[in-house]
């Protein structure tokens, strides 16, 4: 395990010092590139403006997104409502992988909800094998030890 750490150690050491020496061109040669999405002059007011077009642009793009939305939820029903035999695996396929991503956008925000906000619900301290595993996605480092311990005592 030292070992690894030296390792690790050291390739961040040598990736320091490429940045440093090499860092300045890098950032020169990527403004020069890129000088036509440059607005002159670099002033706050500047990028006020610029924060502000972009965000009323994207306000304005909400209908048009709905309409989209809507599409795709009305593709998605036809698709459902037709027979099974009349079903091709792409549509399957897709439908698998909608519910998949479904799925794991929840378990994202269970995750981010119990990390940052504490967030618990009282079912989910069941005695479910289900509410204990759960029970585990806590973060222990947000908790001393024996608090995590005995929530997990408690609950099982």
């Amino acid at each position: 395990m030292a070992s690894k750490l030296h390792q690790l150690q050291s390739k961040v050491v040598q990736a320091s010092q490429f940045v440093a020496k090499h860092g300045t061109a890098y950032h020169k040669q990527l403004l020069e590139q890129n000088k036509e999405f440059i607005q002159e002059p670099p002033t706050v007011e500047k990028c006020n403006l610029l924060a502000k077009q972009l965000f009323y642009t994207r306000l304005s793009s909400i209908p048009g997104r709905y309409e989209l939305f809507k599409k795709e939820i009305d593709s998605r029903e036809a698709v459902v409502e037709k027979p099974a035999q009349d079903l091709k695996v792409e549509d399957v396929g897709i439908a698998v992988l909608f519910g998949l991503e479904c799925y794991c956008w929840f378990c994202a925000g269970e995750i981010v909800g119990r990390v940052i906000f504490h967030y618990w619900l009282p079912c989910l301290r069941s005695s479910t094998w289900w509410g204990k595993l759960l029970l585990v996605v806590q973060p222990c480092h947000f908790l001393p030890m024996h608090v995590f311990l005995q929530k997990f005592k408690a609950e099982g």
